[in-house]
């Protein structure tokens, strides 16, 4: 496993054939396709359990909702960026679809070659505005005491015991919490949590993961990833000596 981690991308394409055909074309490119859906409250159902980075979604859609309506709710609910894919040019539902504020139009039939530059320069507008975002010092969705940290889950403050926590993975300005029973999804960054937790025994190996060295079970050869019960988590190079370190204290 190496330091990157592919770009997740979830599609919502009314048809199979073609949803088939770019999930083909995303993977051979290097993205990872979490789900292929055909009706825009299926996609929202994805999203709550598996984030992606990028929603690929078409304008016509079956079920209750077209793709406009799913990508304003996205937009509000999750904050995940949107491309429509469309083969309606006309000017109404241009217009129509900007109300949206997706990062891109494709229009169908498209070239791999127009799909691969889209999905690249959204991606790279993603990491500006992300660098771009103020540091939160504070929130109301994590409080710590000596062995646990109190964290906001469906309108509860639910006690997380530290020595469960496998390890924390940022997912964009939101983080999983992964701790033996179950994962917490937050809508905090990394940074947040990773300040919260004892530094004696949580350690950043990688710039989206902080994990518990005392659940680590095993490390590669090359030291390029870890692994905690069923899960690998990539190391960065610049932590490799550190993660080293770190375990030879505990």
């Amino acid at each position: 496993m190496t330091e990157n981690i592919s770009p997740k991308i979830l599609m919502v394409e009314d048809d199979m054939i073609i949803a088939a055909d770019i999930s083909m074309q995303l993977t051979k490119l290097g993205y990872e396709v979490v789900g292929i859906n055909t009706r825009g409250e299926d996609a929202l159902n994805t999203i709550e359990n598996n984030r992606p980075d990028i929603v690929l979604m078409d304008i016509i859609l079956t079920g209750k909702m077209n793709g406009i309506e799913a990508a304003r709710i996205i937009l509000e609910k999750f904050q995940v960026p949107v491309v429509f894919l469309t083969s309606n040019s006309d000017d109404a539902t241009f217009q129509q679809a900007l109300t949206a504020k997706p990062y891109a139009f494709i229009s169908k039939p498209f070239q791999k070659s127009n799909l691969e530059r889209t999905l690249k320069l959204a991606l790279q507008r993603i990491a500006v505005e992300r660098e771009s975002e103020p540091v939160i010092e504070s929130t109301d969705h994590v409080s710590t005491m000596d062995d646990r940290l109190f964290i906001r889950h469906k309108d509860q403050m639910v006690k997380v015991l530290l020595s469960e926590i496998l390890y924390a993975e940022a997912d964009r300005n939101y983080c999983k919490i992964h701790t033996e029973k179950q994962t917490y999804l937050l809508s905090v960054p990394l940074r947040n949590i990773e300040s919260q937790l004892p530094a004696t025994h949580f350690f950043r190996v990688h710039r989206s993961f902080v994990v518990n060295l005392k659940k680590i079970d095993a490390i590669s050869e090359y030291h390029e990833y870890l692994t905690i019960q069923s899960h690998q988590v990539p190391i960065s190079r610049r932590s490799k000596e550190e993660v080293i370190k770190h375990l030879k204290m505990i």
